[in-house]
């Protein structure tokens, strides 16, 4: 005679939420430039992922603003940011390794000091290596959109992240983002205006696209298949 299965504790803990991850793993071809530069530059401008938060002046070796921008794809816009702002550090987060071999091939032929890479989920590298209130900027530069309705569930910019990342800021510094499909847009603006710490510097619309956000060839073939590209730009509050 079969017994019947114990009945599940009433204490047991609802399944929690499906976390969300700042990139999506997919197929990328490394080129040998890419390579090399992964294999020769990497232990020079790579921070390991690391559960505590870092100490960026000596990484550095100086005191500067901080910047990160997450998910920097082939590294053509952070390279050009950062040599238009060479009194800023910036920490590029990207976990594809052609495109970290690409920021680490512009960083070389360019000579940037002032950039770094972290090869890890956004998410965990916020949570645990970017200490609270410490940034002057975070940038992220047309994420994935997940066109589909049921894929919406993965898109970034949702409220307990936009929560995290404001949380990094410093009083008065910027979370710019960026996207050229419409409907992510509308949300990403809906989602960043109902975060009560951060105060959209257009008012309540879309702001023109800032000179320091460099046109990328990505951005100019969406310009070029009629997509127009919407730029969010929110403060924190003091």
């Amino acid at each position: 005679m079969n017994e019947s299965p114990d009945p599940e504790p009433e204490s047991a803990a609802p399944a929690a939420p499906p976390r969300i991850r700042s990139f999506v793993v997919r197929a990328g071809r490394m080129g040998p430039g890419q390579a090399r530069a992964l294999a020769t530059l990497a232990p020079r401008f790579v921070i390991p992922f690391t559960a505590a938060p870092v100490d960026f002046a000596r990484v550095f070796g100086r005191a500067a603003p901080l910047a990160v921008e997450i998910g920097f794809g082939m590294g053509s816009a952070t390279a050009e940011i950062a040599a238009a702002a060479p009194q800023v550090d910036f920490v590029g987060i990207e976990v594809h390794p052609p495109g970290v071999g690409a920021l680490l091939q512009r960083i070389d032929e360019r000579g940037l000091e002032n950039v770094r890479i972290v090869q890890h989920d956004a998410v965990e590298v916020l949570e645990s290596m970017i200490a609270p209130a410490s940034l002057a900027a975070i940038h992220v530069f047309f994420p994935d959109p997940w066109h589909k309705k049921r894929h919406h569930k993965r898109r970034l910019i949702q409220a307990p992240f936009v929560r995290l990342l404001a949380s990094r800021l410093a009083a008065g510094a910027t979370l710019h983002c960026a996207t050229d499909w419409l409907p992510y847009a509308e949300q990403m603006l809906a989602v960043l205006a109902a975060e009560p710490t951060l105060v959209n510097a257009a008012g309540d619309s879309f702001a023109p696209r800032p000179p320091s956000r460099p046109l990328t060839k990505f951005e100019q073939r969406g310009l070029d298949r009629g997509h127009g590209v919407r730029d969010l730009v929110f403060t924190r509050r003091a």
